[in-house]
């Protein structure tokens, strides 16, 4: 019984927009390794990008032009962290088929 490769949404698209997959086995290697960098810079960036939302929104002289450029900024953000979210929600251990999962709390 060997190690089933899991499927890892990476931080980044391919061509067209379109998602890119990576198939390994646990533990992984040098793509793996660049594919959380590049999620803990999202993450990390995201979070700077809150701060200064919340400035700008503070600001009544926020114009519509920077609300404008800060919404797509924002949405970047977002979109970066629902990705990181859905490839490492992906990689959780199922805990109705994997026993070392734990206890279930059902």
């Amino acid at each position: 019984m060997g190690m089933e490769p899991v499927a890892r949404l990476l931080p980044w698209t391919g061509p067209e927009g379109k998602p890119c997959y990576l198939l390994a086995g646990k533990g992984g290697g040098y793509v793996s390794r660049v594919a959380d960098q590049v999620e803990s810079v999202q993450l990390g960036m995201g979070a700077e990008l809150l701060g200064h939302a919340e400035a700008l929104l503070d600001d009544p002289r926020a114009d519509a032009f920077q609300l404008r450029f800060l919404s797509a900024r924002l949405t970047e953000a977002l979109r970066d962290a629902v990705r990181v979210a859905e490839s490492r929600g992906a990689r959780l251990p199922d805990p109705d088929t994997d026993p070392s999962s734990g206890p279930s709390w059902s």
